[in-house]
């Protein structure tokens, strides 16, 4: 069995605050520690579970968070950013069973988490098909289109909802929840123990490899916080002015979203 986990900080038990997600800031060592704990309480429960192989993508900022000694020896961690569209799944293809990912957060215009976003700080909501698109349904639909399955999720309880009626199988561990710029969280150790066993069970469930769907075809819709960085996106093959702040581009290849994505965020 061959696991891909990819790893984020805004949806670790406890995260709060801007400055505990940043690097260089006051807070984020606390928080580098539980995101590093997090993950590699994920790529155990995957190697109790019979993985055979591991994958561990540094998926936030930098890429340069997870502290690779606390990871297991067998496992291949991506650090930093190539650039390639696929991003926060960056070398996944159909060599793998399935994608987990842990310390996810909700989506850019949505509640739930104070760090709620999609991708950058550019962005004030992004659509596919009218529905709001966390990172989270990005790199499961990137996935989807190598036949590759999302099985397990960890993050803000608003975005394992979200995802649960994405695909009603997949397991998530809910870290917390917000109201405003507060956050209720379970402890560190209660996160990095059912995270351990959540993924475990996730593998092991047959009813969680079921073949993801994909739409026929995709609208996005990208909301901009500032009209200026729209028009210049608006020049992007195949993409259009929708309104001063919006982009619209239409595909019948999700691929073609990210790439688009990576050009003009």
């Amino acid at each position: 069995m061959k696991v891909y986990i990819s790893g984020d900080i805004e949806g670790v038990a406890g995260i709060t605050h801007w400055d505990e997600a940043g690097k260089g800031k006051e807070g984020y060592a606390e928080f580098r520690e539980q995101m590093t704990a997090e993950v590699a309480a994920a790529c155990e429960g995957a190697l109790n579970a019979g993985a055979e192989a591991i994958v561990v993508k540094d998926a936030h900022g930098t890429g340069r968070n997870i502290l690779p000694e606390r990871l297991p020896e067998s496992v291949i961690l991506i650090r930093g950013w190539s650039g390639h569209p696929l991003s926060m799944v960056e070398e996944l293809n159909e060599s793998f069973d399935a994608l987990a990912m842990v310390g996810y957060h909700a989506a850019a215009g949505a509640g739930g988490n104070p760090l709620a976003h999609t991708l950058t700080g550019k962005v004030a909501r992004l659509l596919i098909n009218g529905v709001g698109a966390s990172e989270f349904l990005l790199h499961r639909n990137a996935a989807a289109g190598f036949g590759v399955p999302t099985v397990f999720l960890s993050g803000d309880r608003v975005l394992c909802d979200t995802a649960r009626s994405t695909d009603p199988n997949i397991h998530t561990v809910a870290t917390k929840y917000s109201a405003g710029a507060a956050t209720s969280s379970v402890h560190p150790a209660v996160a990095v123990r059912d995270i351990r066993a959540g993924i475990e069970a996730a593998l092991r469930d047959d009813a969680a490899y079921e073949k993801p769907s994909l739409p026929d075809a995709f609208d996005l819709e990208l909301w901009y916080v500032e009209n200026e960085d729209a028009y210049p996106a608006s020049f992007y093959p195949g993409a259009r002015l929708h309104a001063p702040h919006c982009v619209r581009f239409e595909t019948d290849d999700f691929f073609e979203i990210m790439r688009m994505l990576n050009f003009v965020l």
